[in-house]
């Protein structure tokens, strides 16, 4: 990030102000536009993946929210194509919908979804009707976003990911220094998980139908005789290439036992092999 300092600089210092001081200084925004175009080509990212794992960029949360403060309530309209009819929003102005063009190389099919500007959709991403990107996710190529999908704030999604239908990616503004939800290359997350909490699911991972993953849930590993859990220093992780599903422990106590009672929680019932590669493909003719 060293090519950025003197941006940061900038963004920083005016984080520290008001909102009242910004709305007088034309410097801050000219900043933030700045900053944002970055944001939206994926020059910068809120958090990077580096030699030692995942690093989280505090400054560039810090400018997401620095273009909340300086951004001013605005209304809008998309034309619907029905003669005399449109959809009405109101939101900041610094933080309108995102623009794209064929040399964007993003396949959006239409039918109600929305991505937000100051996120990064990289070319061959597909996105189906209805989903929703927010400001500061990234999502890198061959990535399908399935319908009904939602990938949160300053999510990281990486390369050939499937987000089937109705799955939930968390995001994270704050806390300012809080790992976001990662998702790293060749994951398959079923339909209607839900993952939270700056969960960190590693390679090639296969995240089944209806699994619910957060920070404060323990994921019994089977295979491996082992149990995952957030610690103070670190979030939740899912290893590279487990196969998760949902599953259930029992409950202690009199009360429980008489009445035979369990919670829900993840299990890691195997690693990947070759049936679960052909069963997880990805077909190159829908991107």
């Amino acid at each position: 990030m060293g090519a950025y300092d003197a941006l940061r600089e900038e963004i920083l210092g005016f984080s520290a102000l008001g909102a009242q001081a910004l709305q007088e200084m034309a410097a801050a925004r000219e900043a933030f536009l700045r900053f944002k175009a970055l944001l939206n080509d994926g020059s910068i990212r809120a958090a990077e993946k580096g030699a030692s794992g995942w690093t989280v960029n505090t400054w560039v949360k810090q400018g997401i929210l620095l273009g909340m403060k300086l951004g001013r309530l605005e209304a809008g309209r998309v034309e619907t194509g029905v003669p005399g009819s449109s959809f009405s929003f109101i939101d900041k102005d610094t933080w309108p919908l995102k623009s794209f063009t064929l040399e964007s190389g993003v396949r959006i099919v239409p039918g109600g979804s929305s991505v937000r500007d100051g996120s990064y959709l990289a070319p061959s991403v597909v996105m189906m009707p209805p989903a929703y990107v927010n400001v500061g996710a990234y999502v890198d190529e061959g990535t399908m976003i399935d319908s009904h999908a939602l990938v949160g704030s300053c999510a990281q999604v990486g390369r050939r990911v499937h987000l089937s239908a109705g799955v939930q990616v968390g995001g994270v503004l704050e806390p300012i220094g809080a790992v976001p939800v990662i998702i790293e290359d060749d994951v398959m997350v079923g339909g209607n998980c839900g993952i939270y909490e700056g969960t960190i699911v590693k390679e090639r991972a296969v995240i089944g139908t209806g699994v619910i993953i957060n920070g404060s849930t323990p994921v019994y590993d089977l295979a491996r005789g082992t149990v995952h859990r957030k610690t103070a220093d670190s979030p939740l992780v899912i290893p590279e290439g487990a196969v998760v599903v949902a599953g259930s422990r029992g409950l202690k106590g009199d009360f429980a036992e008489e009445h035979g009672l369990s919670i829900y929680t993840p299990v890691i019932i195997k690693y990947r092999d070759t049936k679960t590669d052909a069963a997880t493909a990805l077909e190159d003719a829908l991107r």
